[in-house]
Order: structure tokens, then sequence, then C-alpha cells
């Protein structure tokens, strides 16, 4: 039996509403031609830079709107949300910013930069409460103890006042840009922004195609479209935490379903060599979420050759600790990282031969795990090697093949490979 969805549609009497709402806290984000895009998609694209808001997200608009459109009793009672991280930070400036108790769940995963920012922008209104291993788990914790202790819910997406809230980052494109815009390109979690968007445009620029981006690791929307239902999914990949939700919203769903002019996935690791190549070239700090947009272009290079082309940047709150993880996903992604289960004989010399012998001139051993076996002719390490080209591994696994080193490829393998990265 297929779940109930609602019917709403945010209208622009209420989007220009939220935009005079939340104008005493959020700032006109900047909309900047990117040259480097723009030269290599030959079309002119735009960045709408959400990340340099104060809380470094979009989810400040939908949040303070939300909280502002409460009833004295309601403000009185106190709010709870649940995030991954941004919503709880632009609830969290909200609180303070209104003298609101607030309590705010977020998953155990949460990278701890975005736990601290939370706190510091809430400070004595809001308690932070850890629960779960995703935003659902940590959603449904919140709901509870909303329930129990009569306290108002500020949905991160799925609320009327929240999309009307987001749908201002389309009317302050729309003022900003001196040309029409031909392409919107924007992230997809829970469906919010995307959301907000789509009433905006209607309204105000119909002719405006709205691309919505998903996580390859989290096709919540994409799926959900697919099979003509809200969709939630059993397992998702948790990294890009910003836009990563089992199940989108019964408000969001039908929305981007009718007005998203096409929506597609981007893989983990795409995203990631985006984020890198934004820091080392661009000198511009995303998280992964805020990456989403930009990864997507390539998948639409010749659709958008000479249009005007924005990509919502939506948010930088990124944790240093997670670039590590960043450049690995990234190397995977590009086939320049690789990991085998080596069979070293268990002799003098046998590493050297193996990193004389059978390493190529420009490969490098990144992970190297070994345990001798003194009753085993040969004993198993686990190696890590980085090459400067795809084309490099064929030639390396034939010389580990042929010298008897080679004991199994481990990236094609999830169930193992999962435990290494």
């Amino acid at each position: 039996m297929s779940e109930t969805v609602e019917t709403y549609f945010p209208q622009i009497a209420d989007i220009y509403q939220a935009a005079k709402t939340i104008a005493q806290v959020a700032g006109v984000t900047p909309l900047q031609q990117s040259i480097r895009y723009s030269k290599s998609h030959g079309a002119n694209i735009l960045l709408k830079r959400e990340d340099l808001h104060r809380v470094r997200s979009y989810k400040i608009r939908g949040a303070y709107n939300k909280i502002s459109s409460l009833s004295k009793q309601q403000l009185e009672s106190g709010v709870v949300c649940a995030s991954a991280g941004n919503h709880a930070q632009g609830v969290a400036f909200a609180c303070s910013h209104l003298q609101v108790k607030g309590t705010i769940y977020m998953p155990v995963v949460t990278p701890k930069q975005k736990i601290d920012q939370t706190m510091m922008f809430g400070g004595e209104w809001v308690d932070v409460v850890l629960e779960g291993d995703t935003f659902d788990d940590s959603k449904k914790a919140a709901e509870l103890f909303c329930e129990q202790e009569s306290k108002t819910f500020v949905h991160p997406f799925d609320d009327e006042k929240t999309i009307e809230g987001q749908a201002t980052v389309g009317l302050e494109m729309l003022q900003q840009s001196h040309v029409p815009i031909d392409y919107v390109f924007v992230a997809v979690g829970g469906g919010g922004l995307a959301s907000g968007l789509c009433g905006t445009f209607q309204a105000l620029s119909p002719n405006t195609k709205i691309i919505g981006v998903e996580p390859e690791g989290a096709p919540s929307m994409l799926k959900s479209m697919e099979q003509g239902e809200l969709v939630e999914l059993e397992n998702i990949d948790k990294f890009i935490d910003g836009a990563a939700v089992q199940k989108v919203g019964s408000l969001t769903y039908p929305i981007c379903r009718d007005y998203l002019h096409k929506m597609v996935t981007v893989p983990e690791g795409k995203v990631c060599q985006t984020i890198l190549d934004l820091y080392n070239r661009d000198a511009i700090v995303v998280e992964p979420a805020g990456a989403l947009t930009i990864a997507a272009l390539d998948d639409f290079k010749e659709e958008i050759k000479g249009k005007n082309v924005v990509c919502v940047v939506s948010g930088s709150n990124n944790d240093i600790t997670r670039t590590a993880e960043i450049k690995e996903r990234a190397l995977l992604y590009a086939q320049l990282k690789h990991y085998f289960i080596v069979r070293f004989p268990q002799r003098p010399g046998a590493l050297k031969e193996f990193v004389v012998d059978i390493l190529g001139p420009n490969d490098d051993i990144t992970h190297f795990e070994y345990s001798k076996k003194s009753s085993r002719e040969n004993a198993p390490a686990i190696v890590g090697v980085e090459l400067k080209s795809p084309e490099d591994l064929e030639p390396l696994m034939q010389r580990m093949k042929d010298n008897n080193f080679f004991g199994d490829y481990l990236n094609n393998k999830p169930d193992l490979f999962q435990y290494l990265v």
C-alpha cells in the first residue's frame, strides 16, 4: 500500500514574507562567477555561496522562518529538532537570537566540528543530544521526546515554513543575476531547498531548469521518483552527511517529482575530488554536500554549453579530520588507489623483491599490514598501492601473478573493502 503524500506548493507571497522575516539574521550571500568552471564547461557558471552565512549553510533561512512563525505559547514550551549538523546550527542560532529553549538531536557519527559549532551558536539556549547512527535515527528519538514534553518539532525539510525560508535562496539568485538563469543545480537531502527553489522559479522564472543532485550512496528522492511513491532506503552511505537521508519528505517528494527538470546522483568519490579541487584551486572550503552540485556539471557538459548556470554551494561545515578519507575516496574514484592481498614468501628478501621487481617506477605503497606465520610457506599482507595512472593497474597485477605474489584484488569486494576505507 503506497503512503499518502501531502499536497502543498510554496506560494511566492509566502516566500517574499519569509525573506522579510529572515533579513535580520541571514545576509544576502554572493552569486559569484567561477572563471575556472566557466572555461572548462563553455558556460557561464555561477556559484550561489550559501556557505558564507554565519552558520555556514543555507539552513539558517528555513530554521529561523519556522521558529519565528510559532505562537507565544509554542515558543515558551520550547522547540526540538533533529539534524546531521547544518539544520542544527540554524536552529541553535535562531534559539539564541529569539531566546527560545531548544533541544537538538544529532547522530552519534556527526563530525565534532558541527557539534561544537551548534553548541557555540546556541549557548545556554540549547541542549545537544547525540542519538543514533543516522539522521533518521535521531529524528525518531527527537519526535518521541517532542511528544513526551509537548514541544514543537522544527523539521529540517518537511515543513511549509522551512521550505519557504529555503526558497529565499532563489529570490536572491534572480535579483542578483544580470542574465536569465537557464539551469540551477541544487543538492537534495530531504528536498526542502529543492522544493523551495521550485516554488520561487515557477512563479518568477518558469523556464529555468532545476536539476536535483543526490549522493550515489543515498538516492532516496531518485528511488521514490522511479517507484512513483515515497521510498525508505534500508541502507545508505552516510559520508555526504548533509544530504544522506533514508527517506525524503511527504511535502517535498511531490514537489520535486512534478517540478524538477531532472534528478541525478553523483558518486561520493567524485564529490571528494571536487572538494579537493575547490580547496586547492579556488581557495573555497566546502563540505561534501556543498560540492554535490559542482560535481554534477560534467554529466551535463553538452547540455549546458553557452548557458547561464547556477550551482548552489549549500554549506562549508567540513571537519579537517575528514581530509584523509576525502583524499582516499577521491583516489579510489580516479582508479589511482588499489588494495591487494599479497602472498609474501616467508624468506629473507621477499619484500625487497616486491618493491624492486613488482612495483612500477611510479607506484607507491601507502598501506601495509603483514603478520608472519612461521608454519606457512607464504604469509598474506594487505597492501595499498597508489598509481600515477589507471593504466598502470593491469601491468602491476600481471607482474604480481607472474612472480606468485598475487593473492586477491580487494577494490571490487565491498564486504571486505569497507574495513579499509
